[in-house]
């Protein structure tokens, strides 16, 4: 084979000398097909990925017949994930390249990817013809049959009648729960009339008409076509280029669950959850009946300044600066989005239908967008004539790319510092549902709460563990803490909450967090191309993991996740998943510790745990949570659902049963007492920025519960 000499500069820093190839039938500028990817494009990017993450990933795998297997596995299961598509001879027919995969990538092929194509959009093309007829008769929903919801304890249908039996009980299972959905909206409005109405309800008010089962039934099945008419409408959109994404995603992903590859729009999505910042219009977007919608302008964006866009607004046309404008009625909503978003300083021309029906061409010069509710906010919580702080972390952002964006450990010293100035006895820090985000954020800001001292340990695969220490060496706030986690907390919520327990610097209050403890660098694909693939860009992006952190007891959370000193039920940790749940994770294990010096001033831990303890087992609110989550658990495990009307409503009542007598016990509770921090009072969106903040935490059983803890310590 003849060598591709590509500029693979991150790869020559980790394992110098390294040189990609690719197969000598590498044709340059080839023509690319009219309605697909170019042939020597796959070879490029698909041999760039497996090869790449085999030469730098922290713990690569070989590109052999083991490595084929995976991929050819994870690939189906995302392929038709409901096996709802293909049939067991279509699955027979791919089956044949389950260990030739390694050598199609390193021989530049792309058989198996060209045939699953083809299988799945024949088979797609298929199922819209069956789901319309299964549609266009009514149910019986008194037949004994059920349906499996656990796509895993499912085979491929073994012809084409097995596949219309599957899609028939899974669309009569679809129009029963919304045909009950249906006969309970019925019975509300009864009851609300006959309210209403007071004791002598009149004439009009009893003779409503009330519609019947097999008339509901015919609205149900409705809403299901119109949702599948929708569905097929942006799957049969799904084309080449997409498939490949998803194709050198799954190689990726079978290295570990969080290497990924990223065509140039995913890149862009990345970039927005990890910096809060977008670069476009400022106008959020949704589909409704194959129309594109205007669902919500961000205050101070560039649509917001522009003044003309406004919510409700249908989207006919899109077009760049004075370019031709393109129709994008039934276009799929991601690609409309793509072409609407553009670099700060760039116009695009919007013609939207108004509601009134006028038509008017709107153009917006794109710029920065902040979405706020990425960032740190603050609260004070006034309990029992203590004052407690309140932090709410929603991930750890940084700018990256220097371009004057935010930071997260920066945005909590400043919170602390306004919490500081409340004159707050204690502080509490939530990382629920934080996923994460930049390591060194992480580190800096556990370095808030301790004088210094390494946080973190990282590991490269060919390099001894380095430490990750407190930038500055002072303590921001040295007063009672309590961090709070979930299964959701990942990543560096794990770093942060494991450096806050090995310190002993506060207590950790929640539920295991999700386990991720490894570290992803993101590299733009075109920066290694050679001049002469430029006809080929863009090739998009590899996010690699090329780091496993370690805590500085020389544990990893990686798999396992961090425990917390105290133990809260909530309504998440016993169903969600972790980092153990996914597929191909890498595993557990641990290093040599690192010399800290744990906090003097140490939280009783153990006395604290055990008043919480007997506080959350006398609290109703928490006994019923947990028996409502024993009872999910359950349901979760029972995956074959009956089609009976009946039995469903019946099982309907009694998990709506559990729930009010759940929702009566919480509003009896005191409300907490919060009030947010904000540094504009009489600037509108920020009280309805800080009004959506706040009112979800007055009820919050695990907020409140925390509060008692650092009440308790003082």
């Amino acid at each position: 084979m003849a060598p591709f000499r590509s500029s693979l500069g991150f790869f020559s820093v980790l394992l110098p000398g390294f040189l990609l190839t690719i197969p000598g039938s590498f044709t340059p500028h080839a023509a690319a097909p009219a309605d697909g990817v170019p042939p020597q494009k796959k070879q490029v990017l698909l041999g760039t990925v497996a090869q790449g993450m085999t030469v730098a990933h922290v713990q690569p795998e070989q590109i052999d017949d083991a490595f084929s297997r995976r991929v050819y596995a994870l690939y189906l299961k995302r392929l038709d994930a409901g096996k709802k598509f293909l049939l067991q001879s279509d699955i027979k027919q791919l089956q044949r390249y389950e260990t030739g995969i390694d050598n199609e990538v390193k021989q530049g092929k792309s058989e198996f990817l060209d045939l699953s194509t083809k299988l799945i959009n024949q088979r797609q093309r298929e199922a819209q013809t069956i789901y319309r007829e299964l549609l266009a008769q009514p149910f019986d929903f008194t037949v004994q049959e059920t349906f499996e919801t656990d796509t895993d304890k499912l085979s491929y249908p073994a012809d084409e009648a097995g596949r219309r039996d599957l899609w028939r009980r899974l669309l009569k299972y679809q129009t029963m729960t919304r045909l009950s959905e249906l006969m309970d909206e019925q019975e509300r409005q009864q009851t609300k009339a006959l309210a209403a109405a007071g004791a002598k309800p009149s004439d009009a008010t009893m003779s409503a008409p009330v519609r019947t089962a097999a008339q509901l039934e015919v609205d149900a099945r409705k809403q299901v076509l119109k949702y599948y008419d929708e569905y097929f409408n942006d799957l049969l959109q799904t084309d080449e280029a997409d498939r490949l994404t998803a194709f050198a995603n799954t190689i990726a992903n079978t290295f570990d669950p969080h290497s990924e590859y990223f065509a140039p729009k995913d890149k862009t999505n990345f970039d927005i959850a990890v910096t809060g910042r977008l670069e476009g219009t400022g106008a959020q977007m949704g589909e409704k009946d194959g129309q594109i919608l205007v669902t919500y302008i961000v205050p101070g964006s560039a649509s917001h300044r522009q003044g003309e866009l406004k919510a409700g607004d249908v989207v006919q046309r899109v077009g760049q600066g004075a370019a031709e404008p393109v129709a994008v009625e039934g276009m799929r909503l991601d690609k409309v989005v793509q072409m609407i978003r553009g670099k700060k300083g760039t116009e695009v021309r919007l013609t939207v239908k108004k509601p009134d029906g006028s038509v008017k061409v709107i153009p917006i010069i794109r710029d920065i967008v902040v979405i706020e509710e990425t960032y740190a906010q603050s609260a004070v919580i006034n309990e029992g004539g203590k004052k407690i702080g309140y932090i709410l972390l929603p991930s750890f952002y940084a700018d990256f790319n220097r371009n004057g964006g935010r930071n997260s450990a920066q945005d909590v010293r400043q919170e602390l510092e306004k919490l500081k100035a409340q004159n707050v006895q204690g502080v509490v820090l939530d990382l629920r549902f934080n996923g994460g985000g930049s390591l060194y954020d992480a580190a800096e800001m556990a370095g808030l709460f301790v004088p210094g001292g390494p946080m973190v340990q990282v590991k490269s695969r060919q390099r001894a563990a380095e430490l990750v220490s407190d930038p500055d060496g002072s303590t921001q706030y040295d007063g009672p803490l309590v961090v709070l986690v979930n299964r959701y907390s990942a990543s560096a919520s794990e770093i942060l909450a494991g450096a806050i327990q090995d310190y002993q610097r506060g207590v950790i209050m929640g539920n295991t967090t999700y386990g991720k403890a490894t570290v992803q660098r993101v590299f733009e694909l075109d920066d290694m191309m050679n001049p002469e693939l430029a006809a080929y860009k863009p090739f998009g992006s590899l996010k690699m993991t090329i780091q496993k952190y370690y805590r500085v007891t020389g544990s990893s959370p990686q798999f396992k996740g961090v425990t917390p000193d105290i133990m809260v039920p909530d309504a998440y940790s016993t169903l969600a998943d972790g980092e153990q749940d996914t597929d191909y994770p890498l595993p557990w294990d641990e290093i040599t510790p690192a010399k800290f010096q744990p906090w003097t001033a140490a939280p009783p831990v153990a006395k604290l745990k055990a008043a919480s303890n007997a506080r959350v087992a006398a609290n109703p609110s928490f006994r019923l949570l947990t028996d409502a989550v024993q009872t999910m658990a359950k349901r979760r495990e029972e995956t074959r659902e009956s089609l009976s009307l009946a039995s469903y409503r019946a099982q309907q009542k009694e998990g709506r049963a559990l729930n009010e007598k759940f929702k009566t016990i919480q509003q009896q509770t005191a409300a907490l007492n919060v009030t947010a921090l904000t540094a504009a009072p009489a600037d509108s969106v920020q009280n309805g920025r800080s009004q959506r903040f706040i009112a979800p935490l007055r009820k919050d059983l695990t907020l409140r519960e925390a509060v008692a803890v650092l009440q308790d310590e003082l």
